[in-house]
């Protein structure tokens, strides 16, 4: 992604690894966008708290960095019970946030290349499959993204006025961004785009991490609270949704971030399409519909404290999920990196992923 840093433009990635030190490093999430910070993650268990903490946020994002954080493992683990140590690593990586496939995703596919090529009990080799592959599903994440901008950007006109929720851009991912790839692919195309940005309450990944996407990239937008975006689709104002995902089911059920679902019911009654954009990585084929995806219930803390400050009275609570749940019947299109499809087709994708 482009960041204009003193008036220079320096393109980064979200997260890397640095194989000699054993460090990874980010950008730091929760200090935009006023402020541009590389965090660096010493060892798993930092790495861990930055997933918990969303220094790093967004599913694929999310999902390579706990992919380095085992190569940080298995780098760092001690000679004797080095499995557990592995196995223990992998546990609390798993804990940090439960809706997020990816991150079970790519946990378990360099635990399964350890285990497959017997290096289980070999620290040295494992640590080296473990940084091999970490690596490698970045590159695939950062090459999907882009691909899904490509597709994606054949269903943008000039002129297009086009909502979006939460951040699923490259923020959310290694590079490109899933939602946000489209827009930017839009844009070096020489079409004119003008892009609504959900504030995303409670953390306000859309006026913080979004805009701030999209002002660096030089594209057109408006932020506007959450509970606004009826009014502008009823207006004519919005000519199609595109979000991404966290976990999307067999059925085409998409998990997103809080608030998705109502703006997908929206984007229906005023028959304005509504695409989600999802690397194959985030369909979970083991789950059948998304009545079956665990939602993630963050601390009320989160919706009665704003910058540092109670808007609440003392003695009220909040309840706080993180994310809903919208059926697939409210979903026109799932772009992915091998195509645009109905969410009744995503069934299909189960013999591109194996």
């Amino acid at each position: 992604m482009k960041v204009k840093i003193n008036n220079t433009t320096k393109d980064y990635r979200t997260v890397w690894f640095e194989p000699k030190t054993g460090t990874i490093k980010l950008i730091h999430q929760n200090k935009l966008p006023h402020n541009f910070e590389i965090a660096e993650l010493k060892n798993h268990t930092e790495t861990a708290n930055a997933i918990k903490t969303m220094i790093v946020r967004g599913a694929p994002a999310i999902g390579v960095t706990a992919g380095f954080g085992i190569a940080q493992a298995c780098m760092q683990a001690p000679e004797t019970e080095f499995k557990k140590y592995l196995i223990d690593a992998a546990e609390l990586l798993k804990s940090t946030r439960p809706t997020a496939v990816d991150l079970f995703y790519v946990i378990d596919r360099i635990l399964n290349k350890i285990e497959n090529s017997d290096s289980i009990d070999n620290k040295a080799r494992a640590a080296e499959i473990a940084v091999s592959e970490s690596q490698k599903i970045a590159d695939e994440n950062a090459a999907a993204c882009k691909k899904i901008g490509e597709f994606g950007n054949e269903l943008i006109r000039n002129n297009d006025k086009i909502l979006t929720h939460c951040n699923a851009g490259a923020l959310g991912c290694v590079d490109w961004g899933t939602a946000l790839s489209p827009m930017r692919i839009a844009k070096q195309e020489g079409k004119e785009i003008f892009v609504f940005a959900d504030e995303t309450r409670p953390r306000f990944q859309g006026s913080k991490l979004t805009a701030w996407e999209l002002l660096n990239e030089g594209i057109e937008h408006g932020i506007i609270a959450d509970n606004a975006a009826g009014y502008f689709m009823q207006g004519g104002e919005v000519d199609l949704c595109i979000v991404g995902t966290d976990r999307t089911s067999a059925c085409g059920d998409v998990a997103n971030k809080i608030g998705t679902y109502e703006k997908a019911v929206l984007a229906y009654e005023n028959d304005i399409p509504f695409y989600v954009a999802a690397p194959l990585s985030t369909i979970d084929f083991n789950i059948q519909t998304g009545g079956e995806i665990p939602i993630e219930e963050r601390s009320e803390d989160e919706v009665l404290v704003v910058n540092g400050e109670r808007i609440a009275p003392e003695g009220s609570h909040a309840m706080n999920p993180a994310f809903d749940v919208t059926p697939a019947k409210y979903v026109t299109g799932i772009i992915t990196e091998v195509g645009v499809f109905k969410p009744g087709e995503i069934k299909n994708l189960k013999s591109v992923i194996n």
